[in-house]
C-alpha cells in the first residue's frame, strides 16, 4: 500500500493490511484517525501483537505523537507484557533449580529463550508455555525431576499418553500445581512421524550457553530462526501467525550485522531438512513486512521452492492466514485458507493411516472414554 492511501477515506483504506502497514513504516501513525487506531488496536491485539507494537513506537520515538485514547491500551499491554516476562525469568529459574541435580543441560525454545536471551523479538511478546528441549535419552530424568518439583502432566488419558510419548516431538505439557504454569518438555521439533526430521543432536551440539550459566542454553542464531519457521509453517493454526512471522522479522534485524548468520542459513536448512520452511518464511517475510533479506539469500533458498502450480495455492493461502485473525482482515476465502493449511499440517506431520486413526480415535473413542 502506498503511504498516501492513509489519508483516504475510513471505508475506502486497505482496512485488512493496516496492521501490516504500520508494522512496515510505523511512522504513518501520525496520518492516522481515531477510527483508524481503533481499528489498528484492535487487529493488534487479535494477532497477540500489542505489546510489540508499543515497542515497535518506542525505538522509533513515537509514542509522544499518540493519541491518548490508544495510548492508553498501548501503555497498559507494555505493562502486561513486563509482568510476563518478569514471571517467565522466575519461572526459568525455578525450572533450572529443580533440574540442577541432574546435570542436564536446559535449552529454551521460542519465547523464554527471546526473554532470558533478552532479544528484541521478546519485546511486548506474550506466550502461555515454556518450551525447552533436552536430549531424548534424558527425557525420563528430566521428567521426574520436574515432577518432584511439582510439575504434572495435564494429559491423563492413556491415548493421549501414548500419542505423544511413541508419535510426538514432546512430552504431554506439564502444568505446576501450585502457579499453574506450563513446561512443554522437548526432544525434536518435529514430531517422530513428520516426513522430515532434523537432528536434535546437531541442534542441541550447536546450542549456546546463555550468559556464564552453562546449565541453561539457547540455540545458536541460524538454528533458533530456522526452529521459528518451522513452528510456524509446520502448524496448522494461525491465531499467532502473525507475532510469529514479526518475531523471525526481528530475528533477522537483530542478527543482520552478522555476515556468518546469512552465509549459514540456507546450507544449515538444508542439513536439517528445513529448506521448503526457510522458503516461505523468507517468501512471506519480504511480500508482508518488507524484511530486507540479501539476495544471494533469496537465490539460495529458491532451490527449495515448491513447484509453480502449488506455490501459487500456498500465496493464496498464507497470505490470508497470517492476518490477523479479526473480522476485518477477512474475506471470502479467509476461513477455508485456514481449514485447508490445518489438513496440510496434519499431513505433513503424519503419514495418512497414522492420521486417519488418530482422527477417528478422537472424533469417536475418546469422548466415550471421558
Amino acid at each position: 500500500m502506498r503511504p498516501d492511501l492513509i489519508d483516504k477515506p475510513d471505508d475506502e483504506i486497505d482496512r485488512r493490511r493496516l496492521l501490516l502497514l504500520i508494522l512496515r513504516q510505523p511512522e504513518l501513525i501520525h496520518s492516522l484517525r481515531l477510527p483508524q487506531w481503533d481499528l489498528l488496536i484492535r487487529q493488534a491485539r487479535a494477532a497477540n501483537i500489542l505489546g510489540s507494537l508499543y515497542g515497535l513506537f518506542q525505538e522509533r520515538a513515537l509514542l509522544p505523537s499518540i493519541p491518548a485514547q490508544p495510548l492508553r491500551h498501548l501503555d497498559w499491554a507494555d505493562k502486561v507484557a513486563q509482568k510476563h516476562r518478569q514471571a517467565i525469568q522466575w519461572e526459568v529459574h525455578m525450572i533450572e533449580s529443580a533440574l540442577k541435580e541432574t546435570g542436564v543441560p536446559l535449552v529454551l525454545l521460542k519465547g523464554a529463550a527471546y526473554v532470558m536471551a533478552e532479544l528484541p523479538a521478546a519485546q511486548g511478546r506474550l506466550f502461555s508455555d515454556i518450551d525447552v528441549m533436552v536430549p531424548k535419552t534424558k527425557l525420563n530424568m528430566v521428567e521426574a525431576a520436574l515432577m518432584l518439583h511439582g510439575w504434572e502432566s495435564t494429559h491423563h488419558d492413556e491415548y493421549d499418553q501414548r500419542y505423544y510419548r511413541q508419535w510426538m516431538h514432546e512430552l504431554p505439557p506439564m502444568q505446576h500445581v501450585k502457579r499453574m504454569t506450563v513446561i512443554d518438555l522437548h526432544h525434536a521439533i518435529l514430531p517422530e512421524t513428520a516426513a522430515v526430521h532434523p537432528d536434535s543432536k546437531k541442534l542441541l551440539d550447536a546450542a549456546i550457553n546463555l550468559g556464564n550459566n552453562p546449565q541453561t542454553q539457547i540455540l545458536a542464531p541460524v538454528d533458533m530462526v530456522l526452529h521459528s519457521m518451522v513452528h510456524l509453517f509446520y502448524e496448522g493454526e494461525f491465531h499467532h501467525g502473525l507475532r510469529d512471522l514479526f518475531d523471525i522479522h526481528r530475528l533477522f534485524a537483530h542478527f543482520a550485522n552478522d555476515p556468518d548468520f546469512w552465509t549459514q542459513l540456507v546450507p544449515r536448512a538444508k542439513e536439517l531438512e528445513l529448506g521448503r520452511p526457510l522458503f516461505y518464511a523468507l517468501r512471506y517475510m519480504r511480500l508482508m513486512l518488507q524484511t530486507n533479506i540479501p539476495e544471494f539469500v533469496i537465490e539460495q533458498a529458491k532451490a527449495c521452492a515448491p513447484n509453480t502450480l502449488l506455490l501459487a495455492l500456498m500465496d493464496h493461502l498464507f497470505k490470508r492466514a497470517l492476518l490477523p485473525m479479526h473480522r476485518s482482515c477477512d474475506d471470502a476465502l479467509t476461513q477455508m485458507a485456514r481449514g485447508l493449511l490445518y489438513i496440510r499440517a496434519n499431513w505433513l506431520r503424519m503419514p495418512p493411516l497414522l492420521l486417519m486413526r488418530h482422527l477417528f480415535h478422537k472424533a469417536f473413542i475418546s469422548p466415550r472414554e471421558r
